[in-house]
Order: C-alpha cells, then structure tokens, then sequence
C-alpha cells in the first residue's frame, strides 16, 4: 500500500513539474511575471517556471503585423471633407513596454494614425493630396515610428488605401479627366493626321524622283544605242572600204605579178571607159592616153574599108 502512494505521489510530481516547462515556439516571446511582478522576457527556447511563483502574462509576436484602419474623416486646406482609410505596417520590438508601455497599443496607433493624419491633411490643399500621397506616406510613418518607440513598436510603412473626396468633386473630375482624354485624342488624331500627309507627300516627291531619273536613264540608253548604232554603222563602213582597197590592191599585185603586156592594158582602159559612159553622168573626161588609143582604132577602121 506505502508502494502505491509512493508512485502517485511520484507521477504527481512528475505531471507537476512537466506542467513548469514552457517551450517558446519562433516568433514569439513570452512576458512572463514573479509574484505579479515583471520577471523576464522568454525567447525561442526551452523554459522553466517556479511553481506558484512565476506565471505567463502574455504571448507578443515579434513577426511584421498589417493593421487595415476603417475610413477617417480629414478637411484640407481648402475646406473639402475626404474620407482617407490607412494601412499600418508595425513589428513590435520591445515585448516588456509593449506589454507596460500602454494600454491597448493598437488603439493608440490607430487614433494617432487619424490625428497625425488630420494634421498633415489640414496643411495641404486638394489637388496637393490627391498626388502626393508618397509624400503624407513619409510623413505619417516618421511621426507614427517616433511616437511609438516608447510602446516598444516600430512603425515600418504607412500606406494611404483610399482616398475618396465628395461625390460632386468625384464627378467633377471624373468630367475634367474625360475633358483631357478627348483633347489628347484630337491632338493624337491631328497629329496622325499631318504625319500621314507628310508621308503621302513624300511618297508623291519620291515617286516623281523616280520618274524622272528613269525617264533621264531612258534617254542615256537611247543616246547610248543610237551612239552604238552609228559607231557600228561607221565601222561597217570603213570595214567595207578596207575590204574594197584590199580588193584593188590584189588586183594591182595580181597585175603586176602577171606583168601585162601594152595591149592588154589598152583593153582594160577602153573596158573601164564603158563602165564610165554606162553611169548618168553628163561629163566624162577621157584621159590623153585613151584618146590617141581611140584615134588609132578609127584610123585601122578606115584602113579596113
């Protein structure tokens, strides 16, 4: 019997001090209290608890948090209320003063988000807001950061999601927009417009280039052919004129290689006489030699008789 309460108490104590073990998961930290007392920060790890001394106030997450703010009402410079909602990127840093630092550190945020937000709101103008929502990013997230590093936070980015003006001004820019659209359409359709005449205009003074240099070529070619022609013409020519006095000089070689005697040199003068009294000429001169020829041949006629 002693056995048996000795093991219970055995697997109590046992189950006691498993229940003091605390393992601290990644991205986490663990606040943890002596006697209501702010002890000690547990990181990722293996962790052990007094037993009705120590206790576990709160477990922070150290990973980047996003906090989606609902719509605020801010007025600008120029009195136009707009309805602006934000996007807040935090990570808490200190676990110990965001656990005692204040009170409900997500609302403080928000409500110093919207304060902060109307301040720089207020300074500018409605046309400024509308484009320089890079600029209040900055501004917003610097002042937010500064504030919260004594809550052990740190502010990384502050995103404006929207930023909706009244619906009259909506609508008034909505025609503005329109106005602008349609005026970049006619200056486009003008502009299309001059480059397609530039272009046609061009294509037309190419197009008469191209004329004229291919009527100016057909004239070069047909100079150049008649030129051909009548070179080739002249040198028919001349090639016949060789042909003739190479002719005539044979004969002459072929005469005096035959050494003709008188008459036959007679002969073939009164033959070259008939040829020439065969032509259209009026005139024929006979020449000295011809003629003593010919009054010797009447001469032997009138013997004849």
């Amino acid at each position: 019997m002693f056995i048996y309460i000795v093991l219970a108490l055995i697997i109590v104590l046992m189950l006691f001090l498993i229940t003091c073990i605390r393992i601290v998961p990644q991205a986490q930290v663990f606040v943890v209290e002596r006697l209501g007392t702010y002890w000690a920060s547990w990181e990722t790890g293996l962790h052990f608890l007094l037993p009705f001394v120590d206790k576990v106030a709160r477990r922070v997450s150290i990973k980047e948090n996003v906090i989606d703010f609902p719509p605020q009402p801010v007025i600008t410079k120029d009195n136009v209320t707009m309805q602006i909602d934000t996007v807040v990127f935090y990570q808490v840093t200190d676990a110990k003063l965001f656990c005692y630092g204040v009170e409900r550190p997500l609302m403080a945020i928000e409500n110093l988000t919207a304060t902060t937000l109307r301040n720089i709101i207020g300074d500018m103008e409605l046309d400024a807001t509308l484009t320089s929502r890079d600029v209040i990013n900055t501004k917003i997230t610097s002042i937010l950061d500064h504030a919260s590093d004594k809550w052990g936070i740190k502010v990384n980015r502050v995103e404006l999601k929207n930023i909706l003006p009244p619906r009259e001004i909506q609508d008034a820019m909505e025609k503005q927009m329109k106005a602008e659209r349609e005026r970049r359409e006619a200056i486009l359709q003008a502009e299309g417009r001059k480059k397609s005449e530039i272009l046609v205009a061009e294509g037309e003074k190419q197009s008469q280039i191209l004329r004229a240099e291919a009527e100016k070529q057909a004239v070069i070619l047909k100079a150049e052919a008649e030129k051909e022609k009548q070179m080739r013409e002249a040198e028919g020519e001349a090639e016949a004129i060789l042909m003739v006095q190479r002719a005539l000089a044979e004969g002459i070689r072929m005469l005096n290689e035959a050494a003709p005697t008188q008459q036959v040199l007679t002969i073939k003068s009164l033959e070259a006489l008939e040829k020439a009294a065969n032509g259209q000429a009026t005139k024929i001169i006979i020449p000295s030699e011809i003629q003593s020829i010919a009054g010797l041949a009447v001469s032997v006629k009138e013997l004849m008789k």
